[in-house]
């Protein structure tokens, strides 16, 4: 069976926590593309040339979750031909026997425009930057500033910008508790799956 969930949104909004619950839940594979693009963005060098060439241990490194891997990500990701040489490894992925749950920008709009389930998960930028600072520390104003930049360069590239695919499920977790978030998205995907 092939069967895939795309899952779309800015930085903190709770994409890869509903990504891994819905995988585990189904069985299905899941990947969390934020990561082929942390590790290009961190390896340094050509990202061009570290997009064709990525390798598992460069998924594997352990500086991945930092704040700066994410900036490192989002400029790594305006760049065409990284987007490029990333694009037909996810499509694979996607379309595996089994299913598959990706979360990522573009995976409703780019990636995989004919997933079975698509959903735009977002939230505040003040209530995404206090997440991402319990996740990190530092000084929650400065990650406020650079979750915005982020959202601005995400959402303002040229290509494949972030955005909600026209036929997405728009799921707002600043006010929502995760398990209620969870339960939204698995009853989603079982009708779906009828």
């Amino acid at each position: 069976m092939k069967f895939t969930v795309a899952i779309d949104g800015p930085a903190a909004a709770g994409k890869g926590t509903i990504g891994r619950a819905v995988a585990e839940a189904f069985g299905f594979a899941h990947l969390d593309t934020g990561v082929l693009y942390r590790a290009v963005g961190v390896r340094g060098g050509d990202p061009v040339a570290a997009a064709q060439s990525l390798s598992a241990e460069d998924l594997a490194r352990d500086d991945l979750r930092t704040l700066e891997a994410g900036q490192a990500a989002s400029r790594v990701a305006a760049i065409p031909q990284v987007r490029a040489a990333l694009l037909e490894f996810q499509r694979r992925f996607a379309r595996r026997e089994g299913g598959a749950v990706l979360d990522g920008r573009d995976i409703g709009t780019v990636i995989c425009p004919e997933a079975e389930v698509k959903l735009f998960v977002t939230a505040s930028a003040p209530v995404r930057a206090h997440r991402r600072w319990l996740e990190l520390g530092g000084d929650e104003a400065q990650v406020l500033a650079q979750v915005r930049e982020r959202d601005a360069r995400d959402m303002g590239r040229a290509d494949a910008p972030l955005r909600p695919a026209p036929d997405a499920v728009l799921l707002d977790t600043s006010d929502l508790p995760v398990d209620q978030a969870i339960a939204r998205v698995l009853d989603l995907v079982r009708s779906r799956l009828a």
